[in-house]
């Protein structure tokens, strides 16, 4: 089964990726594909809505005789990522009790 992450979810991940560290597209990209199918098309205008927002900041620097574009979050993303956190606990506390109480309370059927 795949699950696709809405908007909102979208946006904690790369928040709390860019959160560790300041960092670009194509590593922030990598990080998440080690634990879910995410491709660049759908990575960039979640980058760019961030930005917009205000909860990311840009800036190029040179890399190898290139400019890579680097993301750091603000202060404002900071915020947003800590909303979303405590949202993603109460929403995996309710789908926890769900997929783990209801097998117990009901005979092992959920």
């Amino acid at each position: 089964m795949t699950i696709t992450p809405s908007a909102a979810l979208m946006d904690a991940i790369v928040l709390s990726v860019v959160a560790r560290d300041g960092t670009y597209g194509y590593k922030i990209t990598q990080d998440i594909r080690a634990v879910m199918e995410i491709s660049e098309s759908t990575l960039y205008p979640v980058l760019r809505r961030l930005q917009k927002d205000g909860c990311l900041d840009v800036y190029d620097q040179e890399f190898a005789g290139r400019n890579r574009r680097y993301y750091r979050i603000t202060q404002q993303g900071q915020a947003q990522l800590a909303e979303a956190l405590g949202e993603w606990e109460r929403y995996k506390g309710r789908l926890d009790a769900i997929f783990y109480s209801g097998a117990s309370s009901n005979g092992g059927k959920v």
